[in-house]
């Protein structure tokens, strides 16, 4: 007498195939003083008067570009220093890799705020000049005594 074995089939797989890959990157963070700039999408005193602001904000900027753009952070570092705006701390170039597997050039320039930049640069206030904010406030300090001098 022949016994027969019975064995469990597999049980059926009901998840979904998943394939996990691991990749180590670098991953960097959005900078709050960081400027990208572009040789074809703004003019060259946009990012001027965008570096301004920042190191009002931040006391210092970080200015970036790819390729041909290199040119126009170097031009406005340099309009910004030669204007005894900010001083260089930082100078950063690499090749990066592109996906038509060629290398590209990139550049990274750090300007702190100079020493006479706060009294070059007006501070903003709203939106407002200073010479804006005065007016304002004397209007409403008129305003004020005459309505006080109405009522008396």
């Amino acid at each position: 007498m022949a016994m027969e074995v019975a064995t469990p089939a597999p049980a059926p797989i009901n998840a979904p195939e998943r394939n996990i890959i691991l990749a180590l990157a670098t991953v960097e963070t959005h900078k709050k003083n960081r400027i990208q700039v572009s040789n074809t999408k703004k003019p060259l005193f946009f990012y001027v008067n965008l570096a301004k602001r920042y190191m009002q904000q931040h006391n210092e900027v970080e200015l970036s570009a790819l390729g041909m753009a290199i040119t126009t952070v170097v031009t406005i570092s340099e309009i910004l220093k030669n204007n005894g705006l900010a001083t260089e701390k930082k100078v950063l170039t690499s090749t990066v890799g592109m996906k038509d597997e060629t290398k590209g050039r990139m550049i990274e320039i750090v300007l702190g705020k100079s020493d006479k930049f706060d009294s070059l640069v007006p501070p903003v206030t709203n939106g407002k000049t200073p010479e804006e904010v005065a007016k304002a406030e004397t209007e409403a300090a008129v305003e004020v005594q005459e309505a006080a001098a109405t009522e008396a």
